[in-house]
Formats: C-alpha cells, sequence, structure tokens
C-alpha cells in the first residue's frame, strides 16, 4: 500500500486560518490507511505565503495588459479628426436655424462657444480627400491649407463634379518673419534660407498634378533683401513654361510697399493678383505685425493694377474682431477705390490660446448682408460666408471661368486682327 500526501491546488486557494489534511489511496486498504496515514498540514503562514505571491503575479499581470491595451487603444482607436467628425454628426439643420447661443463676447467671457454654422465634418473616408492628401506629400508641396488650419480643407481637396480639387501651395519655407495676431505660421526673425530649386520643382509638382487653377502663397521674408520677390516670381515664371495653360493666383507679401517688388511679382505671368488687409483700418495696428500697415496695403493692390491693368486683383476681410459696420463698409469702400476687383469675407477662428479672441460670431444672414454691398459697390466677385476665406474654391471656380472668357475673347480679338492684315 502506497500512501501519497500532497499539497494540491485546493490546498492553495484555503484561507491562511485553515489546516488541511490531504490523504490519497494508492489501492483499497482505505481502513488500514487511518491507521498508518500520512498527515500533511498546511500552516497559515505558508499558505499566505503562497497566496500573496499568487496575488502579486496576478496584479502584475493584469497591469501589463492594462499597458498594453491602452499603448493599443492610443495606436488603433479614434483620432482628433475622428473626434471632430462625431461631434459635427450631431449638429442638425434645426440647432443651426434656432441657435440661441452668445455670439458677441462680453466683459468677463473666457471665449464664445462655436456655433453650429461654424462646424464642418472632416471627410476622412472621401477618396477624393485622401488622393489629394497623397498626391501632395508625394510632390513634396506644402500647403497653408494645413499649415493655417483651414475650416475648408474638405471642400477644397475633395473637388466635386463641376470643380476639381485644389489647394494652396505654400513657398519660401513654413516659418515667417512677421508674427501677426491671428496666424498660427510658425514665426522666427531668421528662417531657413530659401531652396533655389523650389521653382522648378514646385512648377514641375504642380504640372505634374495637372490642375486648371493654382494659388500660389507664401510667408513674409522680411529678412531677404528683396523680401523673397525674385524667388516668388520665378517660380510662376517656371509654373507658366511648364503649364501654360494653368491660371495662377498668388496670394504675395506686401513687400514693405516697394514698388519695384511689387512690380516685379505684377509682371511675373499671373493671372490674380492678391494681398489681403485682414481688418479694418482701426483694428490694423492690433491685428497684424507693426510692420504690415493699412494703407500700405492698399497700395500695394493700387499699384499691382496700375502696372498690369489686365491682372484680377483680390482682397479679404476676417470678420469678428470688433469692427463695426460702417468699418467694414469702408474697408470694402477703400478696396474699390484701390480698384481691387474681388472680395472675401469671412468669420475669423482663433487658432490658439495664443492668438487673438473672437469677439463676435458673425451670422450667416449677415454675411449675405456683405456680399450684397459687394455688388453695390460693383466688385467683379464677392465671397461673404462664415467658412469663406481668401483662397477660396467657389471664388477660384468663378475667376476661373472670368480668367478664360478674357482670354477667349483676346484670342478671337487677335484672329480678328491677324484675318484683316491679311486682307
Amino acid at each position: 500500500m502506497n500512501i501519497i500526501a500532497h499539497r494540491s491546488s485546493f490546498a492553495r486557494q484555503l484561507l491562511p486560518s485553515q489546516a488541511v489534511t490531504i490523504v490519497r489511496y494508492t489501492d483499497d486498504t482505505a481502513p488500514m490507511a487511518l491507521q498508518c496515514r500520512s498527515i500533511l498540514s498546511v500552516s497559515s503562514s505558508t499558505i499566505s505565503r503562497a497566496l500573496a505571491s499568487t496575488s502579486v503575479n496576478a496584479q502584475n499581470a493584469s497591469a501589463k495588459i492594462d499597458a498594453e491595451e491602452r499603448k493599443r487603444k492610443i495606436r488603433d482607436g479614434p483620432s482628433l479628426e475622428d473626434f471632430i467628425a462625431a461631434a459635427n454628426a450631431e449638429s442638425s439643420s434645426e440647432e443651426q436655424t434656432t441657435y440661441e447661443g452668445k455670439l458677441k463676447l462680453e466683459k468677463g467671457d473666457r471665449r464664445l462657444r462655436l456655433p453650429p454654422w461654424l462646424k464642418r465634418d472632416i471627410p476622412l473616408g472621401d477618396a477624393q480627400y485622401l488622393k489629394m492628401k497623397s498626391q501632395l506629400r508625394g510632390l513634396k508641396l506644402a500647403t497653408v491649407c494645413e499649415e493655417a488650419r483651414c475650416p475648408n480643407i474638405g471642400e477644397c481637396w475633395g473637388g466635386g463634379p463641376d470643380s476639381p480639387s485644389t489647394a494652396t501651395i505654400m513657398l519660401m519655407g513654413d516659418t515667417c518673419t512677421r508674427g501677426c495676431r491671428f496666424c498660427s505660421v510658425k514665426t522666427s526673425r531668421a528662417p531657413a534660407p530659401l531652396d533655389p530649386d523650389e521653382p522648378v520643382n514646385t512648377a514641375k509638382a504642380i504640372a505634374a498634378w495637372g490642375v486648371e487653377y493654382i494659388v500660389l502663397t507664401s510667408v513674409d521674408r522680411d529678412d531677404l533683401p528683396d523680401g523673397g520677390s525674385e524667388h516668388f516670381a520665378k517660380t510662376v515664371g517656371e509654373l507658366k513654361r511648364h503649364c501654360p495653360h494653368v491660371l495662377v493666383e498668388c496670394l504675395v507679401p506686401d513687400f514693405r510697399g516697394n514698388v519695384e517688388q511689387i512690380h516685379r511679382l505684377a509682371l511675373s505671368g499671373m493671372d490674380v493678383y492678391a494681398h489681403n488687409i485682414e481688418t479694418v483700418r482701426r483694428l490694423t495696428p492690433s491685428v497684424r505685425d507693426p510692420r504690415a500697415k493699412y494703407d500700405q496695403s492698399l497700395e500695394a493692390l493700387r499699384e499691382a493694377k496700375r502696372v498690369n491693368p489686365s491682372l484680377v486683383t483680390k482682397s479679404s476681410i476676417m470678420l469678428g474682431l470688433g469692427e463695426t459696420d460702417d468699418e467694414v463698409r469702408g474697408a470694402m469702400e477703400d478696396l474699390r477705390a484701390a480698384d481691387v476687383d474681388a472680395v472675401t469675407l469671412g468669420q475669423y477662428m482663433q487658432p490658439t490660446k495664443r492668438h487673438l479672441l473672437v469677439k463676435e460670431f458673425v451670422t450667416p444672414e449677415k454675411f449675405a448682408q456683405w456680399e450684397a454691398v459687394g455688388k453695390q459697390l460693383g466688385f467683379l466677385y464677392t465671397a461673404s460666408g462664415p467658412l469663406v476665406r481668401s483662397s477660396y474654391k467657389a471664388g477660384e471656380f468663378f475667376l476661373r471661368n472670368v480668367l478664360t472668357d478674357r482670354r477667349q475673347k483676346r484670342a478671337a480679338a487677335a484672329g480678328g486682327d491677324v484675318a484683316e492684315a491679311a486682307l
């Protein structure tokens, strides 16, 4: 008869105060085993140590699993864009028409809540948007759409049946020498040197892209003797050489009012000369960099049109910074007096906590009124809406049609002159 006493898993599960005797019989002589049994007494301290060790191991294993799970959720979970898209999906059209929230900043308010008409879905699953994003990465083109966090990125990159995808390409680096209090672009007194190959590479990339209308812009480069005007003009020239059919809009700096530099850009071959006054006269010193002056901007636009009358000139005004209606109308009248053809008006959006607060959210109805004022003042085109920006796709579509029509008329006139000369 073999009698084997052992510590079982059952014993390890007992409470520390309990003792246990475990007997295992190897034959059928159980009664005899009572006389020669082997007793295994499990002490309280032994069980306590076993339970403590098991508990620590279990806790460590659980903590490891939790840590891995957190990593997985961060890696695979929803992004910021997902949260924004989900939040926007909850905003109904009824909410937009019945919004009763505060629209004007009052004393003591930290900031205003975003009204529903300023919320936009990010087209995470839109095939054209994703294709556009991939193309821009592949061509190594920097866009102001991303740098300035434009809310219309989905509309412009997503395209449509009547309006192909477009983007605003940023030249001369991603760091500006000025520090306007509304702008989220990086600033530095000494940005990186210009890339001498950028004009040719940008032209080749855009030509490969195959667009019909392109917007070029740049940071201010006050660190350069010519403000970067030659570099910018060279890029336009290369672009027109590689794809002469492309219509080019240039959103340019003020070059501190230097007439020679303004002329260089205006005569570079571009089709639309754009420069933004940004805000009304009174607010300019507190909104823009001290080197950017209201009258200086107006004069730059006037001078560009004077030296090249065939240009379409364009400017933009942000609303919601504390301006009055009279001041907005006055700014629009100043632009028309400078012979500006097109104007856009949009809502100022605070990019970060370090930038100017939004003083007022202007309603869509009010923006519609400003569009009507633009028509009354005789602008060729007025785009006015909460999410309208200076380089706005709907405006590009309209201006493309205007410029194409002008080209056709010039070609027809030239053809008529040739035919008349042949006679």
